[in-house]
């Protein structure tokens, strides 16, 4: 049996939960790699990763690299006498830093590879209207997400379920996967599969401002599955207008539901209590939604305080 000494690279709070699993079953982490501190926000004030909170909370040797080929990372690096690396939601290492263990460095991923490789795995399986996704756990090579797996575990999606509640599932699925890889790798009983390579394979591309954006001339399903595909983070938006007014709105929890109507895409209806956006076939019904400068609220609770009149329009 090997005695593992491990190396954890990772940044978000879904690496903290991975990490968090590997230091509870008394793994020796003899290092952890992070992202270095930034500022952020509108005050530029230095943030810190999830995964370096976590590592001074719990006393784990840390590294803050700005270039990871510089020779005095690499050089603490190879020092910590690692033989084992495993990355979760890190970035993409050179073949100077994967390649340095003995036993190689695995990458945990948050998609059924090879489908949804890239960025934004969790978030574009819901986009794209999956009904499962999983994780799999594979030896990094040269590219993105392509190295051979070492295994999968697969979990279905809920109708209705949203990136945020379908993220803490996958931290916990792939927690398991963690932890039956290294244990595979300390009996010596990994066995890999090459992954196939296709046309039609889906990518999970990185988020931005152009393909978070409602189009209203869309299904409503694929709407609804974008707009949940994206909460709470980044979150899908649109443009409110009613006259010269316009607002741009990020829309949180809805519904939608599928009928005949006569109205365009994108108008709206609005009572008291509610705000319905309709689409082609049905109207996406908004139950929370953040308004400029604003935190996020319920609708009704918006709608107690305003008023919209029947020209206000999404687009």
């Amino acid at each position: 049996m090997k005695k593992l000494r491990i190396v954890f690279m990772g940044t978000p709070d879904f690496a903290v939960g991975i990490l968090d699993t590997i230091y509870k079953n008394n793994y020796d982490i003899v290092g952890v790699v992070t992202v270095a501190d930034k500022p952020a926000g509108r005050g530029q004030k230095i943030s810190t990763s999830a995964v370096k909170e976590y590592s001074i909370a719990n006393n784990l040797p840390l590294l803050q690299p700005t270039n990871l080929k510089s020779e005095e990372f690499l050089a603490e690096l190879k020092s910590l006498n690692a033989n084992l690396q495993v990355i979760v939601a890190f970035r993409m290492l050179p073949e100077v830093v994967w390649n340095m263990p003995e036993l190689g460095t695995f990458n945990l991923h948050a998609s059924l590879l090879p489908e949804y490789r890239g960025a934004a795995p969790i978030n574009w399986a819901i986009i794209n209207g999956e009904s499962k996704t999983g994780v799999s756990t594979f030896f990094i090579d040269d590219k993105i997400d392509t190295g051979a797996i070492i295994m999968k575990k697969e979990t279905l999606i809920g109708k209705k379920e949203t990136v945020g509640e379908l993220h803490d599932r996958l931290m916990n699925l792939g927690s398991e996967a963690v932890l039956e890889t290294l244990s595979l790798i300390e009996n010596e009983k990994v066995t890999t599969t090459i992954q196939p390579e296709n046309e039609e394979l889906k990518t999970a591309y990185k988020l931005n401002k152009d393909n978070c954006k409602i189009d209203w001339t869309k299904s409503g399903k694929d709407i609804y599955n974008l707009i949940r595909g994206l909460n709470p983070y980044p979150a899908a938006w649109t443009y409110f207008t009613e006259g010269e007014n316009e607002w741009n709105v990020k829309l949180f929890e809805v519904d939608f539901v599928e009928e005949n109507h006569s109205f365009n895409a994108g108008s709206t209806n609005t009572t008291k209590k509610e705000l319905k956006i309709y689409t082609k076939d049905g109207y996406i019904e908004v139950k929370s939604l953040q308004m400029p400068g604003k935190k996020k609220m319920e609708t009704k609770q918006l709608l107690n305080g305003i008023s919209f009149s029947d020209e206000l329009t999404a687009k």
